[in-house]
């Protein structure tokens, strides 16, 4: 989760998508390079450790002007954990 925050924060697209479940990856990705990202929290996670398959993520990233409150599922694929999908909260 953090190491894909990251990529929002530098705009990566291509690693968003890399990291992103093959199932559910869109074919690009468009990032509004005017976004502003300024903290990231998490504030749960379930499963995800290296005995798991699935785990999920509940976190709040700030940007300027607001905040994202998520709760993102991930899946290993090849021995990597990988974005599957995500839920907003507020």
């Amino acid at each position: 989760m953090r190491s894909r925050y990251s990529a929002f924060v530098k705009g990566d697209a291509g690693y968003l998508l890399r990291t992103w479940h093959p199932r559910t990856r869109p074919e690009r990705l468009e990032l509004d390079p005017r976004m502003r990202w300024t903290g990231l929290e998490i504030v749960d996670s379930t499963d995800g450790s290296a005995f798991h398959a699935t785990g999920t993520v509940t976190f709040r990233a700030s940007y300027r002007g607001g905040s994202l409150h998520e709760r993102s599922r991930f899946e290993r694929v090849g021995g990597a954990w990988v974005y599957v999908d995500g839920e907003f909260l507020d």
